[in-house]
C-alpha cells in the first residue's frame, strides 16, 4: 500500500523506572530528513535511532523527540561531603576573628563550585537503551498506520483521476477518426470556394496528397497508444506496496508529454476540450503524488 509522507505518531512508557514520552511527525521532503530532539544523556543512541527510522520509513522530513522523567532519588544532585568540610575549615577561623556574631550559611555553602554536582547519568543510556529502542519503535508504526491511511486516500483520488483520463482519452480515439474527414470536407470546400471565382479547377489527386500530408502529420494514433500504456503502468504502481511517489511523478510527466503531443496535433475543438480536462487531471495526480513516499 502507497503511503503519504504526513503524520504523527506517539508512545509512553516506563523503563527501569525512567518514564518516557515519544512524539514522531513527519511532513513531505524529497528525501528522508530526520531531526532528532534527545535529552543530553540519550545522545549515545542518537545513530541507533536514526537507524530504526530508516527501517520505517524512506521519505519524508521527520521530527522525533524523546522526554523523560527520571526518578527522584537518580535525579538529585549529590552534595560533595569533601569538598564542603573544605570550605567549611577555610571559612570558620573568619568567623572568629573576623565577627562574632557571624554565622555561617549554609544554602550559600552549596552554591560554590564542587559542593553539589549533578546526578550520574552517563550509564543511563545503556541501561535504558532496548526500552527506549522498542517504544521509539512504537510510535514509529503508529506514525506509519496513520501515513497509510492518508495513502490510501491519496490512491483512491489518483485512481479517480486515472478513470478520468481514460474515459476523454476514449472520447479522443473516437473522434480521432472523424478529423481527417472533417478536415477534408472543410479543404475540399474551401478550395472550390476559391477556384470557382477564378474558374480553376483542382484534380481530386491534388487535394488528396494534401490530405494525406495533414492526416500525417495530425495522426495521434500513437500518441493514445502510449498514453493508454502509461495510465496501464500507472494504476500497477498505485496498487505496489512499494514507496512509489517519485515513480509516479515521472509516470505523471511522461503522460503530460503525450498530452500536449494531442493537443498540438488534434486539429479539433472537441479534442481540445477533452486534452484540458486530461491535462487538469494529470496536474492533480502530480500535486498527490508529491504526498506520498
Amino acid at each position: 500500500m502507497l503511503r503519504s509522507m504526513t503524520g504523527f505518531g506517539a508512545a509512553t512508557g516506563e523503563v527501569i523506572g525512567v518514564e518516557f514520552s515519544i512524539e514522531t511527525r513527519s511532513v513531505n521532503n524529497r528525501y528522508l530528513k530526520l531531526s532528532l530532539r534527545l535529552p543530553d544523556s540519550l545522545q549515545m543512541l542518537e545513530t541507533k535511532i536514526d537507524q530504526l527510522v530508516r527501517t520505517h520509513l524512506q521519505r519524508g522530513s521527520v521530527n522525533l523527540s524523546v522526554r523523560m522523567k527520571v526518578p527522584d532519588s537518580e535525579a538529585a544532585y549529590h552534595v560533595n561531603t569533601v569538598a564542603l568540610n573544605s570550605y567549611l575549615e577555610q571559612v570558620k577561623p573568619l568567623e572568629i576573628d573576623a565577627n562574632p556574631m557571624l554565622r555561617i550559611d549554609l544554602a550559600s555553602l552549596l552554591l560554590l563550585p564542587g559542593v553539589c554536582q549533578p546526578p550520574a547519568l552517563d550509564e543511563l543510556a545503556e541501561r535504558v537503551e532496548e526500552g527506549l529502542l522498542a517504544l521509539i519503535g512504537q510510535a514509529l508504526d503508529e506514525l506509519v498506520k496513520m501515513r497509510e491511511v492518508e495513502g490510501k486516500a491519496i490512491v483512491d483520488d489518483l485512481l479517480c483521476n486515472a478513470k478520468l483520463i481514460e474515459d476523454r482519452l476514449a472520447d479522443i480515439s473516437a473522434k480521432a477518426d472523424d478529423v481527417i474527414q472533417l478536415y477534408h470536407d472543410r479543404l475540399r470546400d474551401r478550395v472550390q470556394m476559391l477556384t470557382a471565382k477564378a474558374k480553376l479547377h483542382l484534380d481530386e489527386d491534388t487535394l488528396a496528397r494534401e490530405v494525406a500530408i495533414y492526416a500525417e502529420r495530425s495522426d495521434i494514433a500513437e500518441e493514445i497508444s502510449r498514453l493508454t500504456t502509461h495510465l496501464k503502468e500507472f494504476r500497477k504502481i498505485c496498487d505496489s506496496s512499494q514507496p512509489m511517489g517519485r515513480k509516479l511523478d515521472f509516470m505523471a510527466q511522461e503522460m503530460l508529454r503525450e498530452a500536449n503531443t494531442i493537443a498540438s496535433k488534434g486539429g479539433d475543438a472537441d479534442i481540445a476540450r477533452s486534452v484540458v480536462d486530461i491535462k487538469t487531471a494529470i496536474d492533480r495526480i502530480k500535486e498527490q503524488a508529491a504526498n506520498l513516499e
